[in-house]
């Protein structure tokens, strides 16, 4: 499909086919964030996931012909369990679909609809899964990548290396039974349940249970461990009791007094509980369900910082490329934007209700840097960091130049539009030509995928 430039939007291709009537597709507004039911979506290079309660489906939007897949996760109908995160894995050669549940598991699943991995994180909401990483260069002299997963005052995360490997023997293995004349249906696998990922988790709720929040990403150790070696993470809370908390995270777990209250006493509860159960219903036992799994006990949290200003309420939060910037959407109608490193808030928008928020790349002052040469390609240099706000209720996209640059642009959309942003991609070659960070406008009402252009004209 030709691409159509309108101004400050050229439009890559068309997501309407009769298979969204199943997520709401056809009622006004169907994609808003602010709509009655909640749609979930996330974005890759020429991949849309979109997610309702219980369904996923993976379509294509630059060929009308690609099939298109569609994954429904085994959920507990007793627990009322149902989809409530989903966010692309993406590697080298590999690109998996994550998908959190509404009891704490983290579920992934291959581009064909095959399970590949099944784990419980913790007993609760998955709210968020957030991919990122940081590369080794002149600024940082350590990289990190992860996945981490966000819950009701919860917080964990998974190392991208380990989640390549599990990645990587999957597809091994799915790739040698294939070619295996003696393999059978009764040998085929539901999915990867015994190779658990490691994964750190830690409790931040001291200020009250957080409705988002964020690793930004490796900081030094406290004054007193200067000679740890172990690493300590950074991660910014937003919630209705507190707008911004931040905690430093540590890997030991040996020192969580919470972790260890919590793992004693959890699995002896959930146990009588059972027995109790037992005794009362009688019930048959089921030899084919799987036991729980035992739950990690919490790492420790340090409190670094709280912002509480009632009634003001946190509601969204994301982060810059390198973590060192948050945008935090509030109750009040306001953003503020926090300098993730000093802890401070170092800019506020107001009047923007319901507002959702990505940062971009743009060629800010394209003309000079290619007057000295018609054949420059631009580098990460060349690029100006900025913030592009959905102001639904105006029905408008601004785009603001980070940290206190002026507006650069303000672009009308109809009321059924989404914000999206491809997902992080894990280990993306740093001498490849540099991809800056773009943001997609998806309309829910007309199917159209366009992407906001990177220079102004």
């Amino acid at each position: 499909m030709s691409k159509r430039s309108h101004h400050h939007l050229t439009e890559l291709g068309c997501i309407a086919c009769e298979d969204l009537t199943e997520f709401g597709a056809g009622k006004e507004g169907w994609l808003a964030p602010d709509a009655g039911t909640t749609v979930l979506c996330a974005l890759d290079v020429h991949s849309l996931a979109i997610a309702n309660r219980s369904v996923v489906l993976i379509l294509g939007w630059s060929d009308s012909d690609e099939p298109r897949v569609k994954i429904r996760p085994e959920l507990s109908p007793i627990e009322a369990e149902r989809i409530t995160a989903i966010e692309w894995l993406v590697f080298d050669d590999i690109k998996v679909i994550a998908i959190g549940t509404s009891r704490g598991f983290l579920l992934m699943y291959s581009l064909r609809g095959d399970l590949i991995h099944r784990q419980m994180v913790y007993h609760g909401q998955i709210i968020k899964l957030r991919v990122r990483g940081t590369k080794k260069d002149l600024m940082q002299d350590i990289s990190s990548e992860d996945v981490c997963v966000v819950m009701p005052g919860v917080i964990a995360r998974f190392d991208g290396s380990d989640i390549r490997s599990m990645l990587q023997r999957w597809f091994q293995e799915t790739h040698s039974r294939f070619w295996d004349e003696k393999s059978n249906k009764d040998s085929e696998d539901n999915g990867n349940f015994d190779d658990r990922l490691p994964y750190q988790i830690w409790n931040v709720n001291k200020y009250g249970s957080c409705v988002d929040a964020a690793i930004t990403g490796i900081m030094p150790p406290p004054l007193m461990e200067l000679q740890s070696s172990q690493r300590y993470y950074c991660a910014v809370t937003i919630g209705d009791d507190a707008v911004i908390s931040a905690f430093r995270l540590s890997e030991d777990r040996k020192r969580s007094l919470v972790g260890v209250i919590l793992s004693k006493v959890m699995p002896v509860t959930f146990s009588t509980i059972a027995s109790f159960s037992k005794m009362i219903w009688r019930s048959e036992p089921t030899p084919t369900s799987k036991p729980e799994e035992k739950l990690q006990s919490f790492a420790r949290a340090s409190s670094l910082t709280c912002l509480k200003d009632y009634p003001r309420k946190g509601e969204k939060l994301t982060l810059s490329p390198s973590g060192t910037l948050a945008a935090i959407t509030d109750s009040l109608g306001r953003i503020l934007l926090l300098d993730t490193q000093a802890l401070v808030v170092v800019r506020i928008w107001k009047g923007y209700r319901d507002a959702n928020c990505f940062f971009m790349e743009m060629l800010v002052n394209r003309d000079d840097k290619c007057a000295s040469s018609s054949y420059h390609v631009p580098g990460k240099s060349d690029y100006c960091l900025c913030l592009a706000i959905h102001a639904p209720r105006k029905g408008i996209i601004e785009v603001w130049q980070m940290r206190t640059g002026p507006r650069l642009l303000a672009i009308q959309c109809a009321k059924g539009c989404r914000l999206l942003q491809p997902t992080y991609r894990f280990g993306s070659l740093s001498d490849s030509p540099y991809v800056p960070l773009e943001v997609f406008l998806l309309n829910g009402d007309s199917g159209q995928l366009a992407v906001l252009n990177r220079f102004l004209n």
